[in-house]
């Protein structure tokens, strides 16, 4: 099968990369950015986010940033990688075997093993941002305790996951057969828009990482055994939330298999906080306070804001203000 073929070809790149990149102690960085993009939109949006690194995120505003993008698109864009590059971003290739392409999203895994295996040797943490993910203030929850493996947010709300209270549904129990995940590791989460009480179900959008303990190339190994199963390509054929989010659900059965619960650590309400989320998804609440906000996603919400959304946030005024500047388009 061709997607055998470059996954083993992938892999061994991965190896021979790691082996070859490993660096002394003294030289490694206490913590290394990643992000992902797939078209032009999310290029453009990739440069407010890394601005705001460089602005806010303190001690950190000077770590590396790396940015995976398919080749088509670097070639295309080239003012914005220009810009990019202007701010020290080292800008790499990403490819997506065609079989997961039909997924939405496969190239956010793919690009995760890669940085992973890139990473070790290097950084003893490394951070992966959506790319309307916006940083406002100094990341030092970033830096795990040392006997944290993973730091993680919730999905923002339910969507395709399951609430805790509720039986398997064809979906999930075909994702657990598949993953063997053994359902006496699962524990509650509580997702912030709704506050509903969930099965465990990891956001993709923000994770915190030791590269070394390998769990990002877990997910690629997970991911394909789901994106290759024809029970579950029909599910995502008839769904096509499930065929958005499966890359998610192979995330959740990594973590759950490998890791037990005292490697892990939920990060706090202010990372990966969904601002406006109400006004583009539904939620129980509001979120238009941006004050302690450590970052926020956007979901490109400031494309084509709300007329009032001014006269809704609320935070400090000199963020506020970097807002208008970067995020609101001319």
């Amino acid at each position: 099968m061709k997607t055998n073929f470059f996954t083993g070809l992938f892999i061994a790149i991965i190896i021979i990369h790691t082996h070859s990149c490993q660096v002394p102690q003294s030289e490694k960085q206490s913590l290394i950015f990643y992000s992902y993009a797939e078209n032009a939109d999310q290029v453009h949006y990739l440069v407010p986010m890394v601005e705001s690194i460089r602005t806010f995120a303190g001690k950190f505003s000077d770590a590396e940033i790396w940015v995976y993008i398919p080749s088509e698109i670097i070639k295309l864009d080239t003012s914005t990688i220009e810009r990019l590059n202007s701010l020290n971003v080292e800008v790499r290739e990403i490819e997506v075997p065609e079989e997961a392409g039909w997924f939405f999203l496969s190239g956010k895994v793919y690009a995760a093993a890669l940085a992973e295996s890139e990473a070790e040797g290097k950084t003893d943490i490394l951070v992966f941002l959506n790319y309307d993910t916006v940083v406002l203030e100094e990341l030092n929850e970033f830096i795990l305790p040392e006997n944290k493996k993973l730091g993680y947010r919730p999905v923002m709300h339910k969507n395709v996951g399951l609430l805790y209270s509720e039986p398997l549904d064809s979906f999930w129990r075909r994702i657990y057969e598949i993953m063997s995940v053994d359902e006496s590791r699962l524990f509650p989460m509580i997702t912030p828009a709704d506050e509903d009480t969930i099965r465990p179900y990891f956001n993709a959008g923000l994770l915190v990482v030791r590269p070394d303990a390998e769990i990002l190339r877990k997910w690629i190994d997970y991911y394909e055994k789901l994106y290759q199963d024809t029970i579950l390509k029909k599910m995502c054929e008839q769904d096509i939330s499930k065929r958005i989010f499966l890359h998610q659900t192979a995330l959740t059965g990594a973590i759950m298999n490998h890791f037990d619960g005292e490697d892990i650590l939920q990060l706090s309400d202010q990372v990966n906080f969904p601002i406006f989320f109400r006004e583009q998804f539904g939620a129980k609440k509001d979120f238009h306070d941006i004050t302690g906000v450590v970052t926020f996603r956007h979901e490109s919400y400031f494309r084509n804001p709300d007329l009032d959304w001014e006269k809704k946030i609320t935070g400090p005024k000199e963020k506020i203000d970097w807002i208008k500047v970067h995020l609101i388009a001319e």
